[in-house]
């Protein structure tokens, strides 16, 4: 598949100064101020095919939503190349800007005080988007997002999770090539979320859209990623597949017992690492290659109502690269 992204050695800097507090350094900073840099965005390079769904991850100040910026051209780089769609995007051509969209979970794009249709008329005006195709992409859209009954109703009056679908029809109106998605899922509940994420996957899946996602939220990027780039202090930590990720940093699964009676915590500790231990529940980390024979000895030995075998969560595989010292390039 041809690649729409192409980001070579990304740099962006940001220059501040440094004052002292007190009425005296205010003064003597009229004259001389120290100036300090600080690189929200390191040296980096990662290319993206059509159609796919790559997982941008890092902690905050890591760098994503710069790099979203920078791509959306919204930024300008301090220097290194980039290619979006075959176009640069800070020069803001009119040709880029009808094929690209950006939504980003704390900022609104809509008029608060109108209902979403109006500001879809709006976007359809502003993107040169045909009746015919307009009113078909709202009716798809609205349907696979279950919010057509609230298309005429004022923004502010709707729920966040019905906002942010607003927002991806808005985003999605004049069918984009490239979309940013920065935080979308953020403050939304439980179920809010996850009609999102199987939006994001259908919509991805079904018009072969090249999505970037960043999000605190781990299951967003499980369900939704195959490949992950991680991000920590401007500097690319890992790019590649999801999976080799985990089996790169995890070397052992989670085995969560609960018992019929109370076991102490001794008899229990025998069988791997106790990560949390209350009488009736145990959770222990075992070598992978031996989780299936140790869940065996403790069904033989103590008294189970139910095992269960899980892999570490994906926040802390991400966690200990975070920590890790060691930045590694895949």
């Amino acid at each position: 598949m041809p690649t729409v992204i192409d980001v070579q050695h990304l740099t962006k800097t940001y220059e501040f100064y440094r004052k002292q507090p007190g009425l005296l350094e205010s003064f003597k900073s009229l004259f001389r101020r120290e100036k300090l840099f600080t690189h929200a965005v390191n040296d980096i390079s990662f290319s993206v095919a059509e159609g796919e769904l790559v997982g941008f991850l890092g902690p905050n100040g890591a760098g994503k939503t710069t790099t979203l910026k920078v791509l959306s051209g919204i930024l300008y780089p301090s220097s290194g190349e980039v290619r979006v769609l075959g176009f640069t995007p800070w020069k803001r051509e009119h040709a880029y800007q009808k094929q690209f969209s950006i939504v980003m979970g704390q900022k609104n794009q809509l008029w608060w005080d109108l209902p979403a249709m109006d500001s879809f008329l709006l976007n359809k005006e502003i993107y040169e988007v045909p009746k015919r195709n307009f009113d078909a992409t709202i009716e798809e859209l609205s349907v696979l997002l279950e919010v057509t009954p609230l298309l005429d109703v004022q923004v502010r009056k709707l729920s966040l999770g019905e906002r942010m679908k607003m927002e991806l029809i808005a985003a999605l109106i004049h069918q984009p090539k490239i979309l940013f998605l920065d935080e979308p899922t953020i403050g939304l509940d439980v179920v809010s979320q996850q009609k999102v994420r199987e939006f994001i996957k259908a919509y991805n899946t079904t018009k072969r859209t090249t999505i970037l996602l960043t999000s605190h939220y781990m299951d967003d990027v499980e369900q939704l990623c195959e490949r992950v780039i991680i991000i920590n202090k401007g500097i690319i930590a890992y790019d590649g597949n999801l999976r080799r990720l985990v089996d790169a940093y995890v070397d052992h699964k989670v085995i969560t017992v609960t018992f019929t009676k109370s076991v102490a915590r001794a008899d229990v500790e025998r069988f791997g690492t106790l990560q949390s231990h209350d009488p009736a529940r145990a959770v222990l980390a075992v070598p992978k290659g031996s989780s299936r024979e140790v869940s065996a000895q403790i069904l033989t030995h103590l008294p189970v109502d139910d095992i269960l075998i899980s892999e570490v969560p994906i926040e802390e595989v991400v966690r200990k690269i975070f920590q890790s010292s060691e930045i590694k390039e895949q």
